[in-house]
């Protein structure tokens, strides 16, 4: 890559030097309302992460550092503000970090870098299509000639286009509107709009207070979900070491959420207006999110596979990814950090195979805290019980399909004559378990007695 040996002499001895009495902004665009953002967003500005390994000697000396959070409902409108050089770093969803950086290039003069990674799902799950709980719609081929609402220009949005493509729908078969993730929300509660696709953690913010559910998961697309942070590069090229220490930073949110995800769900409630019980889905250890900023091979193929949806229903502008792909900041934080960067790089969390060695329930006590069972069956004798009471915050369980982390409050059961329990996300897996290995379908009726009741 061309830009790779200009940054690596930077950050090797400097670039040129600049007035002492310099003010150095460090302007970030973020979404506190998306899971996958949050450790290179909220979390660095609410521990002031960054600060720590900013530069103050050298060049760097007596320098005045001037930040600026800004936070956004969605990727789109941090794209038009760094093109307005009113942000110097984004922090982003798949198909927006797309858009970014096609922008970016087309003005033959400006250009971004994507430095590194802040979440992932490698099997797509955190987007999801999601209608009123009352809704007759089950499947997306049932909103033909109906309105499905998105915030256009995010990963949700992209995931859309692509699921539609897959059954054969095209645009003119249903009416897509533009609404961001709080209308969207409100609409689906309020029974206003027939369908409504978002990004993390909206679908299960709709699920926990039990005003959606869910038609289709990210993870039936087929496609890795991933977010990441991008930079302009004349920032980054006159002041390489600051980016190193948003990176590094970056690194040390990640180690806090993993050192204790429930003080850091029960922290980002408080900071984002989130539930807690919404935040541990993603952030517990087996959660639908896995923090890694390290950029894989297979991110890149992702991306430039999304590309080519956009390609298919939008004029989007060309991509160089060779270009626009860099990892020489987030390499060089692991090295200061003392990491081995390609230790992180070649290791994948693969949710069927990890989340299986797990403890295959939980339950968020507002007492005991966290209680992991040994059997689904246990868990839901207590789930009763802490029900009750009033005691029970959530309960959690993974699909025997895909290994993804779920509430158990939504999951379908298949109970076996032996009384073993298999808990699945959607209702057709578990219509085919049963189909070959016998059982009976239920759920539970958490509006009633919170027991599990057969299904039709």
């Amino acid at each position: 890559m061309k830009h790779k040996l200009i940054i690596a002499l930077a950050l090797a001895i400097g670039s040129s030097g600049f007035a002492s009495a310099e003010t150095i902004r460090i302007a970030v665009g973020h979404q506190s309302k998306c899971t996958d953002t949050y450790s290179a967003g909220i979390i660095l500005k609410e521990l002031a992460l960054i600060q720590k390994y900013l530069p103050t000697e050298g060049k760097y000396k007596d320098v005045k550092y001037e930040f600026n959070w800004k936070d956004y409902s969605s990727g789109s409108p941090i794209t038009n503000q760094m093109l307005a050089n009113k942000l110097d770093f984004g922090v982003m969803g798949d198909y927006p970090l797309i858009v970014n950086g096609a922008k970016f290039q087309e003005t033959n003069s400006l250009e971004t870098l994507y430095i590194a990674g802040t979440g992932y799902n490698q099997r797509g799950s955190g987007n999801a299509v999601v209608v009123p709980v009352d809704s007759d719609v089950q499947t997306l081929a049932d909103l033909k000639g109906k309105s499905i609402s998105v915030p256009v220009g995010s990963a949700a949005w992209g995931m859309t286009l692509k699921a539609m493509q897959d059954i054969g729908m095209s645009k003119d078969d249903y009416t897509l509107k533009n609404q961001s993730p709080p209308v969207g929300a409100a609409n689906i509660a309020q029974g206003k709009i027939d369908a409504h696709g978002d990004f993390c953690p909206w679908s299960e913010i709709m699920e926990f207070r039990g005003t959606g559910r869910k038609i289709f998961d990210g993870s039936e697309a087929g496609v890795p979900y991933l977010h990441g942070v991008v930079v302009r590069k004349d920032y980054a090229e006159k002041y390489p070491e600051v980016v190193v220490a948003f990176m590094k930073a970056v690194v040390e949110a990640g180690n806090w959420v993993h050192k204790d995800p429930v003080q850091a769900a029960t922290l980002l409630e408080k900071w984002t207006g989130i539930e807690r019980e919404v935040q541990y889905l993603y952030f517990s250890k087996g959660g639908a999110l896995t923090l890694d900023p390290t950029i894989k091979p297979e991110w890149i193929d992702a991306l430039k596979f999304d590309h080519t949806v956009l390609v298919k229903e939008k004029n989007i502008p060309p991509l160089d990814f060779d270009h626009w792909i860099y990892d020489g900041y987030i390499r060089e934080a692991y090295k200061q950090l003392g990491i081995d960067y390609d230790k992180e790089l070649n290791f994948t969390y693969i949710a069927e195979e990890e989340n299986m060695k797990l403890s295959p329930a939980e339950i968020w006590h507002t007492d005991k805290g966290i209680i992991s069972y040994a059997s689904v069956a246990a868990m839901l004798a207590d789930f009763e019980k802490f029900k009750k009471d009033g005691t029970l915050r959530a309960s959690y369980v993974y699909d025997h399909s895909t290994g993804l982390k779920i509430f158990g409050k939504i999951a379908t059961y298949v109970k076996a004559d032996d009384g073993e329990i298999t808990s699945f996300m959607r209702k057709v897996d578990a219509e085919k378990f049963t189909a070959s290995a016998g059982g009976e379908i239920m759920a539970l009726d958490t509006d009633k007695s919170s027991k599990l009741a057969q299904l039709d």
